[in-house]
Order: structure tokens, then C-alpha cells, then sequence
């Protein structure tokens, strides 16, 4: 039985987290699977099968650390990635080193193990994760020089394959495919039949006056747009165009769009309701499912909320690529504050006839885990690659 190690940065509530714990519990059925995370105690490590290994850098959650922490530790990482990768990956004797995200680990798993097949996924736009001025530059280059030490290179949708070949047009790229997420469908039919609290009852106790009720699941970070969202519901409002909006997620901005909630007086209206186990029984509920960001990759979220037969608002980034066969069920608008001001408006005057008429969508995520398990069986080397480290 084949030995393989995926890498993350931690099991917490994340797009990329929650596919990687789907795909390994069903790798675990022909292959030893390993999941090594700098972070431990993610909320989702308790979903994986008893049969998978899982080793972390630190015995703590990122989200426990101070200010000062968060940043050193990054640099630490950096600085010993080599003693790392030799500890907790190499020692293991894996013939498969899969690097799951962008970013640290991605960086850990490209040091050099003629032993083993490298693979790095990537799930976001290349082209905007590094954001702009000095700092990015600065990423884009000692990136660049990583991605080149992996075989292959796993990209989550065609439109992420084209903007990492845009931002790398000089590279010499290893092996590339374009894997979808793979989603486990009737989890996520089940887990949504699942009854509120009647906390959550209250929230969503709507008169039929009060106007459609969009629902956003997302990390609180900047390239999901929330202060955006907040600043135009906000306009809206003011304008007489009622509508409530819940964004279930959690992150390093809630601090300041809580703060912005309050000074745009829309508590009642707008609120975060946290990070959620099982935020489907709200997607549910909602009368509109919306994913508003400054950019994406090929999101989890809005299959799942196709999944779940809701009619979805988009801004026009990757996501579009998700929606091709969901066309009557999306409206997709302008990346910029006058396209959420039409998706709004969009849904207020037409949330009385939008769920329901359609019928219900097929995840066909059977030939993903097919795909996948190819790529490993093939252990193709990257040729320029082979001739370093021979």
C-alpha cells in the first residue's frame, strides 16, 4: 500500500480544508494517508477517518497566537522549512508529497526528496493572493522558484490554470491538470435537514415585508468583499430596499466589520452570525445564496450551494466557471460596488419567484477521486526536475 502525505496549514473551517478531509477519507481505502498541518486543533480534524495519520508542527490553533506570534511564526517556518520537511515528511517515507494550499506548506513540501513524487494544489487566483506593492513582488519571485521544484501542479479550475500561467509566463512549468473539488453531496443534503437552534430560529424569523434574506459563507477576510457588502446593503437600506444579509464565517477582519456595522447603523439587518459546523440548514433558509468577493478560485461554497438548489448572486470572477451549468439559477454582476448594488437589487424584486422552479442539481464529482488517484499511480517526475537532483 502506497504511503502519501498531504500538507495544510491547518484543519479549520476553510473551502480547501473541508475537500481535503473529504478526498483523504476516500483515498484511505487503497492508500496509508497522512495529513501533516502546522496548526493543530482545527474544528475539522475530528472528521477524519480513524485510519489517517495526523501530525502537526505546533500543538496549538493559529487563531490562539498574539499579533506578534502570527508574524514570527511565518518567518520561523520559513527559516527551518528544510529541518521541517526532513522531521515530519521525509523521515515518514511517503512516494507522494501532496502540498495542499498555497503558501507555507506549499513552500515546506518543495524541499528537495528524490525519493518522492511532489505535488502542489492550488485553489485561489494567483495573480491577486499576493496583493500588490513591495511584499508581493517579493512572494511572486521565491514562489516562483518553489512551484518549480514540484512534478505537477494541481489547479482547481481552467481560469485558475490560465492566471498562474499569466503571472509565470517565463516559468518552466512541471506537469499541470485541472482537478474540481470533490464534494461528498449527500453529506451536505443531510447535514442541511439538520434543525436550527432557536437562536437561529429568531434571526431568521422574517415578516414577508422584510424582504429576501441572503446568505454568505465565508472566512472574514479581505478578498470575500464584506466591507463592501456592508457599505452597499447599507446604501440600500436607506433607499427603502429591504433585505437582510447573514454572512456565517469567521476571521481576522470582525473585529472592524463589526465596527462598520455598527457605524452604518445596520445591525438589525446585516449581521455575522459566526463561524458554523454546518452552515447548510441557513443556506437553506435563505431565499438567496451570495459570494460578492474580489476574487475567487473555483469556490466549494457555491457548489454547495447549488447542491442545495439555491438561486446564487455572484460578483464576475472564477466563480463563473462554476455556474456555466447553473445559468438560469445565478446572476452574475460587475466586480465593483455598482454590480452588488444590482445583485441587491436584483434579488429584492425578485425573491417571490425565484427558488422552486427549477430542478434539483447533480454534483458529478465520480471521475474526481478516479483522477486523483491516477495522478499518484502515474508518479511522473518533472524531467528538468529529475536532472537536479540526480
Amino acid at each position: 500500500m502506497k504511503k502519501i502525505i498531504f500538507g495544510i496549514t491547518g484543519l479549520t473551517l476553510g473551502g480547501a480544508e473541508r475537500v481535503l478531509v473529504d478526498v483523504a477519507n476516500k483515498l484511505i481505502a487503497k492508500y496509508d494517508v497522512t495529513i501533516f498541518t502546522i496548526y493543530a486543533g482545527g474544528e475539522l480534524e475530528k472528521e477524519l477517518d480513524s485510519k489517517i495519520k495526523l501530525i502537526s508542527l505546533f500543538n496549538f490553533k493559529y487563531n490562539d497566537m498574539g499579533k506578534l506570534k502570527k508574524k514570527l511564526i511565518p518567518i520561523k517556518v520559513l527559516l527551518e522549512k528544510k529541518k521541517i520537511f526532513k522531521k515530519y515528511v521525509q523521515s515518514g517515507g511517503y512516494s507522494t508529497q501532496i502540498a495542499f494550499l498555497e503558501g507555507p506548506i506549499t513552500r515546506i513540501f518543495s524541499v528537495k526528496d528524490k525519493k518522492s513524487t511532489k505535488i502542489a494544489w492550488i485553489h485561489n487566483d494567483i495573480s491577486k493572493v499576493f496583493g500588490k506593492g513591495l511584499k508581493s513582488r517579493i512572494k511572486r519571485i521565491l514562489d516562483r522558484n518553489i512551484y518549480e521544484k514540484f512534478d505537477t501542479l494541481v489547479f482547481v479550475s481552467i481560469d485558475n490554470l490560465d492566471k498562474f500561467n499569466k503571472v509565470y509566463d517565463d516559468m518552466d512549468l512541471p506537469h499541470e491538470k485541472v482537478i474540481n473539488n470533490y464534494i461528498n453531496s449527500e453529506r451536505i443534503l443531510k447535514l442541511a435537514e439538520k434543525d436550527l437552534i432557536e437562536q437561529d430560529k429568531k434571526v431568521f424569523a422574517t415578516e414577508e415585508n422584510d424582504g429576501p434574506i441572503i446568505v454568505q459563507v465565508s472566512r472574514l477576510v479581505s478578498q470575500k468583499a464584506i466591507e463592501r457588502l456592508i457599505r452597499v446593503h447599507s446604501k440600500l437600506i436607506k433607499q427603502g430596499y429591504k433585505h437582510k444579509i447573514f454572512v456565517i464565517g469567521d476571521g481576522p477582519l470582525k473585529e472592524s466589520l463589526e465596527k462598520q456595522i455598527y457605524e452604518e447603523n445596520v445591525e438589525e439587518t446585516f449581521k455575522l452570525l459566526g463561524a458554523r459546523n454546518n452552515p447548510y440548514p441557513f443556506v437553506k433558509r435563505a431565499d438567496f445564496f451570495c459570494l460578492l468577493s474580489n476574487f475567487e478560485g473555483y469556490p466549494m461554497v457555491v457548489e454547495e450551494a447549488k447542491i442545495l438548489n439555491k438561486f446564487i448572486l455572484t460578483t464576475n470572477t472564477a466563480t463563473r466557471e462554476a455556474l456555466i451549468d447553473y445559468s438560469k439559477k445565478s446572476y452574475i454582476v460587475s466586480n465593483d460596488d455598482a454590480g452588488v448594488e444590482d445583485a441587491i437589487k436584483f434579488a429584492v424584486k425578485n425573491y417571490k419567484q425565484k427558488n422552486n422552479q427549477y430542478n434539483q442539481y447533480v454534483y458529478k464529482n465520480d471521475r474526481i477521486i478516479e483522477k486523483i488517484e491516477k495522478m499518484i499511480e502515474e508518479n511522473k517526475k518533472h524531467p528538468d526536475r529529475i536532472s537536479k537532483i540526480i
